[in-house]
């Protein structure tokens, strides 16, 4: 979240007009289940986590997205996306009342993965109703009457996972749109199926550019529930600041993994530190008047017109945000060197 977070500020400070979508999915089995398991409502289960998303996010100071549907509000464009890859021929209907999409119909199938189909086989599941163990569920049917689901031209049933991206993406931002993200544990299956049969549906480029963000890590090993290895956001906002995480996140190139621990928070805690004290040392000597005086001035000395050029230069280099960060504390350099010297307009153009 924070590395788009990011992303969305930048494009909007260069001018750009974005349109910041994200999709909730609050139905699938994983949630049925544990709604089960937990003798909990699936609408209480799914508003405990979006109460507790929010709650993280605003913790954080993150960018709220201009959209943010749900999937059991958007089943009708749901139905009318698998009707359109079934008049495809793209997708078909068995016995059950569940529809598959046909895999082997899509010709680029893996081409943002990079795998091949050869490859997918070790990986195949069983077979069972599927024309092919590959194919995957566009819409699943609901035979037991209290189980969540919606009437469908197949049978009562509820979407697959990814079929409900692609139906939400396309309502929102349109066939085809600009960027398209999420973690890099998404790329497969999930990105590469909801690519082939939005691409199969339409006929057109799906997104233009893919943004995978690389995984948290914990001793080389992914963060998660299942490895007992992971802190919430909560939690480790009852050790370090919002800011400081904010950092964190954003120390790494965003498709790289990135290690948390507590030396790694403390290295980061002490640059950030060197980089306030930088700005305190110029900020805290100075007038507030001067400081504005300074700031309206068109005359800005060359050193941040150098430091600006950097920057932006990094950003454009696939957001290295490390090398971007880097420039941060060259400035902060150059800052208390002027200082310093007391060289006292180059100092506040540079804080």
């Amino acid at each position: 979240m924070v590395f788009f977070d990011m992303l969305v500020r930048y494009f909007r400070q260069q001018g750009y007009v974005v349109r910041y979508v994200r999709n909730i999915t609050d139905i699938d089995d994983k949630i049925i289940n544990k709604a089960s398991a937990t003798s909990q409502k699936v609408e209480d289960l799914v508003q405990h986590y979006i109460k507790a998303m929010g709650a993280d996010e605003r913790a954080l100071g993150l960018t709220q997205p201009d959209t943010e549907p749900r999937v059991t509000e958007h089943i009708e464009p749901i139905i009318t996306l698998i009707q359109k890859l079934i008049e495809k021929g793209a997708a078909y209907v068995v016995a059950s009342g569940a529809v598959y999409f046909s895999v082997r119909k899509s010709a680029e199938y893996g081409k943002l993965s990079h795998l091949s189909l050869d490859q997918l086989k070790a990986e195949e599941a069983a077979l069972g109703e599927k024309a092919d163990p590959l194919d995957f569920a566009l819409w699943k049917s609901v035979q037991e009457p209290d189980a969540p689901g919606w009437n469908s031209p197949w049978g009562r049933g509820r979407p697959g996972w990814h079929i409900e991206c692609s139906a939400l993406s396309t309502h929102y931002l349109g066939e085809t749109f600009d960027i398209h993200g999420g973690g890099m544990d998404l790329k497969f299956p999930h990105h590469e199926n909801e690519l082939a049969q939005s691409e199969a549906a339409h006929g057109v480029c799906f997104a233009r550019h893919w943004m995978h963000v690389g995984l948290v890590q914990v001793a080389g090993n992914k963060m998660s529930k299942s490895l007992a290895n992971f802190e919430t956001i909560q939690a480790a906002l009852l050790r370090y600041t919002p800011e400081l995480l904010r950092y964190f996140m954003l120390s790494a190139h965003y498709r790289s993994p990135i290690e948390y621990s507590e030396q790694a928070m403390l290295t980061l805690s002490s640059s950030l530190d060197r980089l306030y004290l930088a700005l305190r040392q110029v900020h805290g000597e100075l007038p507030r008047a001067e400081l504005q005086d300074s700031y309206c001035r068109q005359d800005t000395p060359t050193a941040m017109t150098e430091i600006e050029a950097r920057f932006a230069e990094a950003m454009e280099e696939d957001f290295n945000t490390p090398v971007a960060i880097s420039v941060l504390f060259d400035a902060a350099h150059q800052l208390q060197v002027a200082s310093q010297a007391n060289e006292r307009e180059q100092a506040i153009a540079l804080g």
